[in-house]
């Protein structure tokens, strides 16, 4: 509980009384590697704080290939943000690739809470305009930069990812095939 307590401070600093109902709400729960947080289809319900492991978020296209969206390495939030506001069914599954602990928590019971707290308002605000930019970044990085300019960023913000993954996961996030991806690391070690 201490790191999720840490973790929301950095974001916000939140009174005491705050963080004790913001702790009521989350309850300590582990995901196996392999494990889903939420599936394809599924309607979201809840978030959790990835305490320790790592997350991908990830969809298939309609010939059936898959594409890592983000990587969520802990400390952070990890939930379908789309899925929860709009109450449709999810369409990105959020997968972990590693074992990981996780805190719970209803994301219905957060919002009858952010009416009476502005705190809790606020921290929410903040985390979705997180989100927001992070997804923003990543769609200009595909858009603009070349696979090798892609893999220099990933390795920046993603210290160590590769002894932690299989590569066949860092070439959907990179939106490109897994020889591609070989041949660029075979290129940086010349």
């Amino acid at each position: 509980m201490e790191s999720l307590i840490n973790f929301f401070n950095r974001i916000q600093p939140l009174s005491s009384q705050t963080l004790a109902l913001m702790g009521n709400l989350f309850e300590p729960d582990t995901l196996e590697k392999g494990a889903y947080f939420i599936r394809k289809g599924e309607i979201a319900r809840e978030i959790a704080f990835l305490e320790s492991g790592f997350v991908r978020a990830y969809y298939i296209n309609s010939e059936g290939k898959e594409y890592n969206k983000t990587f969520f390495p802990a400390p952070t939030i990890i939930g379908s943000y789309a899925s929860l506001i709009s109450k449709q069914k999810n369409e990105v599954a959020q997968q972990a690739l590693t074992d990981c602990r996780i805190w719970r928590a209803s994301f219905q019971k957060i919002e009858e809470l952010s009416k009476d707290s502005i705190e809790i308002e606020r921290l929410r605000r903040i985390i979705a305009e997180s989100y927001f930019l992070n997804n923003e970044k990543k769609e200009l990085e595909m858009a603009l930069l070349d696979a090798d300019q892609r893999y220099e960023i990933l390795q920046k913000e993603f210290p160590g990812i590769e002894q932690k993954i299989p590569q066949y996961h860092i070439a959907a996030y990179l939106g490109i095939s897994a020889t591609q991806l070989s041949r660029i690391r075979k290129k940086r070690t010349q």
